[in-house]
């Protein structure tokens, strides 16, 4: 989307890309502007999440293609203290525009506590969308499928890869970026997740929930759940495990819900830092290395107002926000 950014303010861009799986690839795109267990609103939800609407709407708009499915979402209120921390985020004005309400369970949603409404929350199709940008840079000679390989890289006496004298190179390698040479100092914390896309014999409800894992209805029948959270085993492989974590999970709450098959169990490692704030900037040493990375887990919020704020900052020298701007690490490249 960075690129996609630039391109459209008249700059040349090469996309490198190894074509490998990626945490983009896999992730579920969910959006929620409330999270945690005290319910507590995504850092500058009020400023990122219009954004974030607004540009994938104008991204439908050139595709001709939808990419936000917005849709409600059911918490469900595990123990008394949620529901104590819930009602308290009820009564308060600048929750509001997120929180509808407590509602009661159903037979089809066991929840001792009930279940919060939630509005303004969604999922980004993450992969028809990156699959439109890919044939849109490579329709613009925008696109090289190649591993880069850091020791190609010159510095001196200019910045050159292969053929290629770029201005800047900006790297965005999610977790990968912990063994980049330049930026391997950043304290990233990456994460193992995985997700099931299944599919049940009966209709299913239409709403997401929220339940300690999530489950998204992509229709009548088909949904995704997820994630696990595995700090260890850093790998792309599926496991047993996690597949009878999520159903188990899935089922205490939906006890009805009747799995037909499994059409897909897919892993990624999600970039997550230190603070839960993104990696954007350049490098203290090497101002012509850059970096744009450290999602996390909320990506499909953050990403479209972080790509207009760092192409701002590129093509401007307008400033990026102190609490993103890798600038806030320096001390750590020092030593």
């Amino acid at each position: 989307m960075l690129a996609w950014e630039l391109i459209q303010r008249q700059k040349q861009v090469i996309v490198v890309d190894n074509g490998q799986e990626n945490a983009s690839k896999v992730a579920a795109g969910l959006i929620n502007p409330v999270t945690g267990m005290r319910f507590v609103k995504s850092s500058d939800v009020d400023l990122l999440l219009p954004c974030a609407k607004n540009y994938y709407q104008q991204l439908s708009l050139v595709f001709k293609e939808n990419f936000f499915i917005e849709k409600t979402m059911l918490r469900l209120l595990r123990n008394e203290k949620e529901l104590q921390a819930c009602q308290k985020r009820l009564k308060q004005a600048e929750y509001q525009h997120y929180l509808e309400g407590i509602i009661p369970s159903s037979s089809a949603l066991e929840s001792s506590n009930g279940l919060l409404q939630q509005t303004q929350t969604g999922y980004l199709l993450t992969q028809p969308l990156l699959d439109y940008l890919k044939n849109y840079f490579i329709s613009k000679n925008s696109y090289i499928n190649t591993q880069i390989n850091y020791d190609d890289i010159e510095l001196f006496p200019s910045l050159r890869w292969q053929n290629f004298q770029p201005k800047k190179i900006i790297f965005c390698e999610g977790y990968l970026a912990s063994t980049n040479p330049w930026f391997s100092y950043l304290p990233f914390q990456p994460v193992k997740g995985e997700i099931i896309t299944a599919s049940a014999t009966k209709v299913i409800q239409q709403n997401i929930l929220n339940y300690g894992h999530w489950f998204i209805p992509l229709d009548e029948h088909r949904f995704r759940t997820g994630a696990t959270f595995d700090r260890i085993n850093l790998n792309q492989q599926i496991t047993t495990t996690a597949k009878e974590t999520l159903f188990s999970s899935l089922k205490q709450i939906m006890p009805n819900l009747d799995i037909n098959k499994t059409i897909n169990q897919q892993a990624g490692i999600r970039p997550c830092t230190l603070d839960k704030q993104p990696f954007i900037g350049q490098h203290p040493q090497h101002s012509n290395l850059l970096m744009f990375n450290g999602f996390g887990a909320k990506g499909s919020l953050q990403i479209p107002f972080y790509c207009q704020s760092f192409a701002d900052s590129l093509l401007s020298d307008s400033s990026i926000p102190p609490t993103s701007n890798i600038l806030r690490y320096n001390s750590l490249h020092t030593n």
